[in-house]
């Protein structure tokens, strides 16, 4: 089954980064968080991605070219002019780069690689967010209801931490970050059945406003509750976070780490 990543998006309120790279190669623990993601499709089994790129796609591109050199033990025999990789640590990933347009919005990057996606269900997510997401049982889920759509809902964290009191008002303890006011709201990592492309009409469609609206009016979307991990790279205090989680062996999403806390 294919994965689609967005990662077309300006990332404007990630400026300091995003001035000279795209989000999705913005790095956190050393590795874009692009890698991350895929890394997490790829301990479930998933390996055949789809890149839909946009501004500074070509980065992207340069970043998969050198992939494989930059990830492997080489040795340069000059003399004969041969390459020899002494190891191998790259994953065993088919990644299609497509370039989506610069202004594309993202229900049009989608619409843009039906050919590539053809009659058979895909999984779609943003370049921009982790989560501890089992896709085994997101995929169980999506079969079970038999409809042309799931989205993954996440109940994002609290912005500020929460006073707790007694009822005569005094302060008994602080809570850090709660989840949220209790609503659900789209945390990306989508399962898809192709005719979700008919919902998209051009590439001026953004997919979480009119496509999705319909395949819900429609009785076609359906909601997969994830109430674990959730965390999207929005700002630079974002990337802080997810750097200080990884940096202090904390991270969730990163199911595919050895006990030794270092990476397979």
């Amino acid at each position: 089954m294919k994965v689609l990543i967005l990662a077309g998006g300006l990332g404007s309120r990630l400026s300091e980064e995003t001035e000279i790279k795209p989000k999705p190669l913005v790095e956190i623990g050393n590795k874009p968080i692009l890698w991350h993601i895929m890394k997490t499709y790829s301990y479930y089994g998933y390996n055949d991605f789809i890149i839909l790129l946009g501004y500074k796609g070509y980065m992207i591109k340069k970043y998969f070219a050198n992939y494989y050199l930059h990830n492997s033990d080489i040795t340069f025999d000059f003399v004969n002019n041969k390459t020899i990789y002494l190891k191998n640590k790259t994953e065993p990933w088919k990644v299609t780069l497509i370039d989506t347009g610069q202004k594309t919005m993202t229900g049009g990057r989608i619409k843009r690689v039906k050919e590539y996606i053809g009659h058979n269900t895909f999984m779609l997510t943003y370049g921009d967010g982790v989560s501890n997401i089992d896709i085994d049982k997101l995929l169980c889920f999506h079969k079970s209801h038999g409809k042309m759509l799931t989205i993954t809902a996440v109940q994002p964290e609290g912005r500020f931490g929460a006073l707790i009191t007694d009822n005569q008002d005094k302060v008994m303890r602080f809570a850090e970050k709660p989840k949220g006011d209790g609503k659900w709201i789209n945390g990306g990592y989508f399962v898809c059945e192709p005719e979700v492309l008919d919902f998209i009409s051009d590439d001026e469609t953004v997919f979480e406003n009119e496509p999705l609206e319909d395949l819900a009016k429609s009785g076609n979307a359906f909601s997969y509750k994830h109430s674990g991990f959730w965390k999207p790279m929005d700002t630079l205090r974002d990337k802080r976070q997810l750097d200080a989680l990884i940096n202090n062996n904390m991270a969730p999403w990163m199911k595919w780490e050895s006990k030794t806390g270092h990476l397979k």
